[in-house]
């Protein structure tokens, strides 16, 4: 079932790849359906991938293949098509499907995707992760997402992260961070000589800058669980 919102964009890019063979750019489709910032759209695409409409295509921009179509859309003569650039079945490096043993985590609360709030030390339930999503050795454990900072990243309000724990991580690294001993926030790590930022996955939110000695590591996320 598709919103009105998922519903037109999945029909406009549809059209424009029938007429020019190539998908619209973000910003054509925001103005497509009159919305404030692309942001709006990249939860659209997201939407619409994650229930099997589209699919996008990794390393090519604007690269975009229809999957298929609503029931009530298919009079139109649609059929599923790959647009730039050659692609295998399934791509190169994709996972084998095959059965997977499953971990318990504890899940630790909930952690700020925006402002941050206090810091989480209480178990408050536990969740079953696919071994094949904590790779081969360090301690992990789960956590629940409360806000839309990160929602650029695909990271949504009520998501659960899984969170490979450790004082380290590189540039660029989503991690849980501790400011200043009482607040934990889920956010992206920039370094900067004696500073760090702390920055968000969406243009509403402003990145936050603290001296290192401010900001603790406590682990860098690893996998993400989403139920409907």
């Amino acid at each position: 079932m598709l919103t009105r919102k998922q519903r037109d964009l999945l029909e406009f890019i549809n059209r424009r790849m029938q007429r020019d063979g190539v998908p619209p750019s973000f910003d054509e489709m925001k103005d497509a359906l009159d919305l404030r910032s692309k942001s709006g759209i990249h939860r659209l695409i997201t939407a619409l991938e994650e229930r099997g409409f589209i699919r996008r295509l990794a390393h090519r921009a604007r690269a975009i293949e229809i999957v298929k179509m609503p029931d009530a859309m298919k009079d139109g003569g649609f059929a599923p098509r790959v647009i730039e650039g050659d692609r295998t079945d399934p791509p190169a490096g994709a996972m084998a499907v095959q059965a997977s043993a499953a971990r318990e985590l504890p899940v630790m609360g909930q952690i700020a995707a925006g402002v941050p709030i206090e810091a989480i030390s209480q178990v408050a339930s536990h969740v079953a992760v696919p071994e094949q999503m904590l790779g081969t050795g360090g301690n992990h454990y789960a956590l629940e997402v409360k806000g839309d900072s990160m929602i650029d990243a695909g990271i949504n309000d009520g998501d659960i992260v899984v969170i490979e724990e450790g004082s380290t991580a590189d540039n660029g690294d989503i991690i849980v961070a501790l400011v200043e001993d009482h607040e934990a926030t889920l956010k992206r790590l920039r370094r900067k000589g004696n500073m760090i930022a702390l920055e968000a996955a969406n243009p509403a939110y402003e990145t936050r800058v603290f001296r290192s000695d401010q900001v603790k590591v406590q682990g860098k996320l690893v996998g993400l669980i989403r139920t409907y």
